[in-house]
């Protein structure tokens, strides 16, 4: 007897994933080269200006009123005293330490660091024209695009500033072939995208899990 022959839709396939290094970088236009956005980080400098500011003023005022010949503030022959008695081993002084310079380098870290990861530069077609772009948006932009080709149940898009995830569904069509249309719908959105860096791209496509009876 021949073989029975196998149906049209193989479904046979769990799943399917690649991963592609990004593209070239476009060429700058006459506006420059497209840095990262660096945030105002209002609130770190604010908190921080206010501990200076209250600091400073109570200490000038004591040290005005010691040269009025008046005597200095209680807190501070307290806080003098106590200086005198403790020893640089002991626990207390070294977690203050320990805190002060903790402390000391998040503020470093925050001064040297551009922040905003959520916001991806775009080309600097302009001088005058800073452009860029939301990274939910870019994904929901994206995930719009995965979900037209054909076969696409649903889909999740993870973007980062270097790469795009990309997690797809398929209930029917080879795995493969809708892998291989996400690539270039997906290759083709990155690149519309306008950014100063187009990321990397990995796509996954798999089965819906399958439903309990």
């Amino acid at each position: 007897m021949s073989e029975p022959v196998r149906p049209v839709l193989d479904l046979d396939q769990s799943a399917s994933s690649a991963v592609y290094e990004p593209g070239p970088a476009p060429a700058e236009g006459d506006g420059g080269k497209a840095g990262r956005f660096w945030s105002a980080r209002r609130v770190p400098a604010g908190l921080v200006a206010l501990v200076v500011l209250g600091g400073a003023g109570l200490l000038l005022y004591d040290i005005a009123a010691v040269r009025a010949d008046r005597p200095a503030m209680h807190w501070r022959r307290v806080f003098a005293a106590d200086l005198a008695k403790w020893r640089l081993d002991e626990l207390g002084v070294l977690a203050v330490a320990v805190a002060a310079m903790a402390v000391g380098v998040c503020l470093i870290v925050i001064a040297v660091t551009p922040g905003l990861r959520a916001l991806l530069p775009m080309r600097r077609d302009v001088a005058s024209v800073r452009a860029g772009l939301d990274r939910e948006a870019a994904a929901l932009v994206l995930r719009d695009r995965a979900m037209e080709i054909s076969g696409v149940q649903s889909a999740r898009v993870r973007m980062g500033r270097k790469k795009v995830s990309v997690r797809a569904q398929s209930h029917f069509r080879e795995l493969d072939d809708v892998r291989a249309d996400l690539d270039t719908a997906l290759g083709i959105g990155i690149q519309e995208l306008g950014l100063a860096r187009p990321p990397a791209l990995t796509v996954h496509v798999g089965r819906p899990p399958a439903k309990k009876r």
